[in-house]
């Protein structure tokens, strides 16, 4: 069942962001605006049960976009979830890598909440209010981000007076989510044509009747 009434919203910003491009392998190299994918890690690290799921439907870019570089140390491995045999130092397997990223960015995620069959019985305004006083209060899960983990983001209700950029920009292929199949965990990436029209990023409607699609990272 999917909630009536119009899509909630929240605003969201921070100084840096970084939305990776999958198909860059070494190098990081960030979408110009945030992707449904991660617009939807916002709103579940503000707010999420297993009784429904987020569809992202519209992101609003609020403040042009602003591209910077910079060098930044990784590692070139994980650290092992198991104590390893042998101890891990990671000043061994730092490497440098260069990254595209956005700064002093804003938008504003317009979504829907749909639930699961573990919500039967259920209503999405019991969840749809409990969003609501969770972004007022600046509650949260955990502290959202913005395509990185160390690229904080900080989020508050609309106020009415925000205005998106103006202008039109093709973005070509974007990502909008990572579908999970098989009971081997295969993944495979699904895009889509992407058009900012007058700073809005519309999530094509077709996209969600997919089913079997999970959190994406």
């Amino acid at each position: 069942m999917q909630s009536p009434g119009p899509p909630l919203e929240v605003k969201v910003w921070g100084e840096y962001a970084c939305f990776t491009r999958p198909e860059m392998k070494v190098e990081r190299v960030s979408y110009p605006v945030m992707t449904p994918s991660a617009a939807r890690g916002v709103l579940e690290a503000i707010f999420w049960k297993p009784e429904f799921r987020w569809l992202v439907r519209e992101i609003l870019v609020l403040q042009e976009i602003r591209i910077f570089s910079i060098m930044r140390n990784e590692v070139g491995t994980k650290a092992p979830a198991s104590p390893p045999s042998r101890p891990y130092y990671a000043d061994g397997d730092r490497q440098q890598r260069h990254t595209l990223a956005l700064s002093d960015v804003a938008y504003i995620i317009r979504a829907d909440i749909e639930l699961t069959n573990r919500g039967t019985g259920e209503h999405p305004a019991k969840y749809r209010d409990q969003f609501r006083r969770r972004v007022e209060r600046g509650e949260c899960r955990h502290q959202p981000y913005l395509g990185c983990r160390e690229f904080s983001a900080f989020f508050a209700p609309t106020t009415g007076q925000e205005q998106p950029i103006t202008g039109d920009l093709s973005l070509g292929q974007i990502l909008f989510d990572l579908d999970y199949q098989g009971a081997d965990g295969r993944v495979t990436p699904i895009f889509f044509e992407a058009v900012l029209d007058n700073g809005a990023l519309r999530v094509p409607p077709q996209l969600y009747q997919r089913r079997g699609n999970h959190a994406a990272g």
